[in-house]
């Protein structure tokens, strides 16, 4: 796991500027580091030695020294790869890198067809004086790029590019309305104009000053009938063959683990010697005891620490300028403290993350079966209900009513919405706004044909996985240089989860019942059966804590504030929660989180 960053341009590479951009994100990769530069080309690394200490350096080159790589991430099929290519290539080391080149060399841009595992990366071929980028198709690891009077730049983050001379920062208002929906920025392109994001599952090429971007993954789903213990039995083989193939390092791989069915599946299967968890004084928060039982039962270690709310509160800054742009998810600061409790003792841990979208996990996807006594009253029905409930206050009940009178496709943008579409827009002052609704209209033409259960996982896996859960997974374990590895976002569990029918991912009582069944096996515990909580904050609370408010209101009165949104609304929605009139926590979060983000990226000196 690394840090990378390059640029391609008219005059001449500067080593200087290529190193300021690499020393930005140092703390990716804190074991080393790495350039090369020609007349047109400049590539860096920043190295955290995974597999083969010794000899997995980067820049990389074939034997030629004609194609140069700089990558970040892991590839679990690198021996098979490997073993496949040695009969035509002469390998040099024992990296997982060098099977990229090799494989680039005899696939070319095909590469990412063979590919299984987590990887963003940039290849300059000599020959064709062509970039060839690449980033996983779960969009485990991220890759953002930028053009700019005649250069083109490239990096693992944003905050690299700041140090280059031909990025001009500049604020995007376009998406701020999207942003408040989200909880995350949700778009393509950045809140940094002109710097976008390589999806997940696409390629790019840059040649001749021009970029091509091309898609070669996209999530599809082919629920069949099947019989309950072939579902089990298939579960368990993928999990454990993924399982087996995320363990491949050459240093101690240990495990974050909460309360819940995921990770304890994952600790369950692996076994590592080190566990880490985190919790809070508030038992309702707290998943500690948990994680203890199970481990106790294993025979492992656990180590846990409680977060305050003033180290909470302390680290928030900081984590946010790590993030690069606004991420409102609280359990975002939580995977700070249990990466960094678990960066003292190992370089890699295990995570859960990707279960709930491939199995169905989250309680929304249970809404048509729960709620199916409501849906049977006539479409027209509903659909007047719901046009009223839209013009009244946003409270549980009537959000109800609004959101069941409309077919999914106008109202779900995921499964974390915080203000209804024409909320947010008459919140912010820019009025050029993206209407968030539309930014997943293309996702649902795409998969109108699925049953509502995948439509729902495709939306949750695209805006929610990717740009909150992953994002914030990644940020926070490199900015301690750790490396998260996600074995349910792998080939084969894919593979098997995308059959499933809708049966054996939710019914009335529960969700992905079938995975449940699979770690029953294994989980010496209650876990497998559990609710999802992960990482938990008691946010709501504290957001009523005096000090806490006063701090925040004054925030919402700020310069940041009068510039961007109605301050007279949002200190109402401060207010109604404040007095308890409405549980706005999350509505006063995120835009808590957005005037926080900003002032550090826009006001202060960076």
């Amino acid at each position: 796991m690394c840090g990378i960053a390059g640029y391609i341009s008219d005059t001449k590479p500067n080593k200087r500027i290529l190193k300021a951009m690499t020393d930005r994100i140092a703390y990716r990769g804190p074991d080393g580091e790495g350039f090369y530069l020609d007349d047109k080309c400049a590539l860096g690394h920043r190295r955290l030695s995974i597999i083969d200490l010794a000899n997995g350096k980067q820049p990389m080159y074939n034997d030629k020294k004609n194609i140069v790589i700089v990558f970040n991430g892991e590839i679990y099929n690198y021996k098979e790869l490997r073993e496949e290519l040695s009969g035509k290539y002469k390998f040099q080391n024992d990296s997982d890198t060098e099977t990229i080149i090799y494989g680039y060399e005899e696939w070319g841009h095909k590469v990412v067809d063979h590919l299984r595992g987590m990887f963003a990366f940039a290849i300059w071929d000599q020959d064709k004086q062509e970039l060839f980028c690449a980033r996983d198709k779960w969009g485990i690891k991220p890759f953002y790029y930028y053009q700019n009077n005649k250069t083109f730049m490239f990096g693992s983050e944003i905050k690299s590019f700041l140090d280059h001379p031909d990025f001009e920062k500049k604020f995007n208002d376009e998406i701020l309305a999207s942003y408040l929906c989200f909880n995350s920025v949700p778009t393509e392109e950045s809140f940094f104009k002109g710097v976008y994001k390589l999806l997940p599952g696409h390629t790019l090429t840059f040649k001749d000053n021009k970029i091509k971007i091309e898609k070669y993954f996209e999530l599809s789903f082919e629920e069949t009938d099947q019989p309950e213990e072939k579902m089990i039995n298939d579960i368990r083989e993928a999990m454990k063959d993924s399982v087996k193939h995320h363990e491949i390092a050459d240093v101690e791989v240990g495990s974050f683990l909460s309360s819940g069915i995921d990770s304890s599946y994952l600790v369950s299967l692996a076994r590592p010697d080190k566990t880490y968890t985190v919790g809070y004084d508030n038992p309702k928060y707290d998943e500690i005891s948990y994680a203890k039982d199970l481990t106790k039962k294993l025979g492992i270690t656990n180590k846990s620490k409680k977060i305050t709310k003033e180290e909470y509160l302390k680290a928030f800054p900081d984590i946010i300028y790590h993030m690069d742009e606004p991420l409102a998810d609280p359990s975002v600061i939580a995977l700070y403290f249990v990466a960094q409790i678990a960066s003292k003792d190992v370089k890699v841990v295990m995570s859960g993350e990707g279960a709930d979208e491939f199995f169905a996990g989250y309680q929304t996807y249970q809404e048509d079966l729960t709620q199916e006594w409501y849906m049977k009253i006539p479409y027209p029905i509903r659909h007047l209900a719901s046009n009223i409930a839209s013009v009244l206050p946003d409270k549980w009940g009537l959000n109800f009513v609004y959101r069941r009178g409309k077919k999914l496709k106008d109202y779900n943008i995921g499964l974390g919405r915080l203000f209804r579409d024409e909320e947010a827009i008459k919140l912010v002052k820019p009025k050029n706004q993206i209407k968030p609704i539309s930014v997943v209209k293309p996702y649902y033409e795409k998969y109108e044909k699925d049953s509502n259960t995948a439509q729902r996982q495709a939306i949750d896996f695209y805006f929610w996985l990717v740009n909150d859960f992953l994002h914030g997974v990644d940020r926070n374990t490199m900015m301690f240089g750790l490396e998260a590895r996600t074995p349910f976002l792998d080939d084969k569990v894919y593979e098997v989860a995308r059959k499933l029918p809708v049966s054996a991912k939710v019914n009335k009582e529960t969700t992905k019942p079938i995975l449940r069944e699979a770690a029953r096996e294994v989980i010496p515990n209650e876990s497998y059966k559990k609710k999802k909580l992960g990482f938990p904050v008691p946010l709501r609370e504290w957001v009523r804590d005096e000090d806490l408010y006063t701090e925040i209101k004054n925030k919402f009165n700020s310069p940041v504030a009068e510039k961007f949104f109605n301050v007279k609304a949002i200190n109402k929605i401060l207010e109604d929660n404040n007095n308890r009139k409405k549980d706005n926590y999350k509505k006063v979060w995120v835009i808590y989180t957005f005037i926080i983000w900003y002032e550090r990226f826009f006001i202060e000196e960076l």
